[in-house]
């Protein structure tokens, strides 16, 4: 099963934000670090998952069991329930995607779980900062 690794920084001040991906393959390890639309912090969580899950088709990943880790709550609990009153519109795409797999479980891991993936979302979001 692919271990989908997501998380977000986000600058709460102007909404500045960043994704960090890692996909886990075995003993493959894919990283990704990219800018993300500026947002609050959860809906940058949810574009950093929507991110995650259009990363592994663009590298073929389609057909495949996930498991989606992330560190947000908001964003686990709402997968789970496939219901966000809050955040439909950024839930969708993500249900969209999780239609390319089989089975996509989503869990939630504490930041230090997800530390990679947290590392990768802090040095995009730096990025950001020094453009």
């Amino acid at each position: 099963m692919l271990k989908l690794y997501t998380d977000a920084a986000n600058r709460p001040a102007d909404g500045l934000s960043a994704a960090g991906i890692l996909i886990v393959d075995g003993a493959k390890t894919i990283e990704r670090s990219l800018p993300l639309p500026n947002s609050d912090n959860h809906a940058a969580e949810f574009a950093a998952a929507t991110a995650g899950m259009q990363i592994l088709l663009e590298l073929g990943y389609k057909g495949q069991n996930v498991e989606l880790i992330s560190d947000s709550q908001v964003l686990i609990d709402a997968l789970n329930k496939d219901y966000s009153k809050q955040y439909a519109d950024l839930l969708a795409p993500i249900v969209d995607l999780a239609e390319n797999f089989p089975m996509v479980i989503p869990t939630w891991q504490n930041e230090r779980v997800n530390h990679r993936a947290h590392d990768l979302a802090t040095a995009a979001l730096h990025r950001r900062e020094e453009d």
